[in-house]
């Protein structure tokens, strides 16, 4: 597969306006980026690139600050080189050391995450993912089972496995997606993890303690009553992928539709990560 490789500089006066147009590319199919000093650099699959369709998505923000973009083709061959020239290790909190498979390890951090990132999105550098491994270390998951929707690479469908998951179920409507989390649960030894490839209607028809979903509000919007449909009574649902205003009051009025509570949440950049309870 080829990507297409949209680099971006951006002159803005606040930070989240930056994060505005990332948000916007992943609704538009964009699945990877990697943020600069000056702006940032989104990917997309050359099958799913519509530029007519971006145009039409970025034009609400050309008033608001400048930007522009450079479109190059990746080719799949050297996909590889582009992330082993940008992709850094991650830590986080002292505890979780995300790394790509030509890092060095860290065994003194408690838990490693060994990542192959190709061309799947969720490699840890994005805040939201971030964010959702914090949280995920300050919750219980021992013995549990639990659901990661829009999985990516599988980091945290990993980490839960780590921090005590009985059983993992990873989905994600990426094909790309759903090799790289069955290839990355291999590199961490982790071997109760069962990928699959869908989207909401591939949820299988059981019980979990614990969703986890980093994705973005218009999908989690469609999804969440599934995502209660298919939660254990106290159960908790972790939700990233989208800011704190307005889109968390959003996403709360929608919970509430089906018996789920706000409880917490973090923020960084204006990017959130919720927890709720069932």
């Amino acid at each position: 597969m080829n990507y297409y490789e949209l680099l971006f500089t951006v002159i803005a006066t606040e930070d989240y306006q930056q994060d505005m147009l990332i948000n916007t590319l992943g609704e538009v199919g964009f699945d990877t980026f990697e943020e600069l000093e000056f702006g940032f650099k989104a990917y997309i699959p050359v099958d799913d690139f519509d530029e007519a369709n971006l145009i039409e998505a970025l034009t609400p923000y050309r008033d608001m600050f400048t930007f522009s973009y450079e479109v190059t083709l990746i080719p799949q061959k050297n996909w590889n080189e582009v992330w082993e020239s940008n992709f850094e290790p991650i830590n986080i909190q002292d505890k979780i050391f995300v790394r790509a498979t030509f890092h060095q390890p860290r065994p003194e951090i408690e838990y490693e995450i060994v990542i192959d990132p190709k061309m799947a999105f969720g490699t840890g550098h994005h805040q939201t993912t971030s964010m959702m491994l914090e949280l995920m270390l300050e919750n219980e998951f021992s013995g549990k089972n639990v659901l990661d929707m829009g999985c990516g690479t599988g980091i945290l469908a990993i980490m839960a496995s780590k921090l005590g998951a009985v059983n993992v179920t990873a989905i994600d409507y990426d094909i790309v997606c759903f090799e790289s989390t069955l290839e990355n649960a291999h590199l961490n030894n982790i071997p109760n993890i069962t990928a699959i490839c869908g989207s909401k209607e591939a949820i299988p028809e059981e019980q979990y303690d614990t969703i986890l979903a980093n994705i973005n509000r218009n999908i989690l919007l469609d999804q969440i009553q599934r995502y209660s449909e298919v939660l254990k009574p106290d159960g908790e649902l972790y939700l990233s992928g989208f800011y704190e205003q307005p889109d968390l009051d959003i996403i709360m009025d929608e919970a509430r539709k089906y018996g789920l509570k706000y409880i917490i949440h973090k923020k960084n950049s204006d990017w959130v990560a919720a927890k709720f309870i069932k």
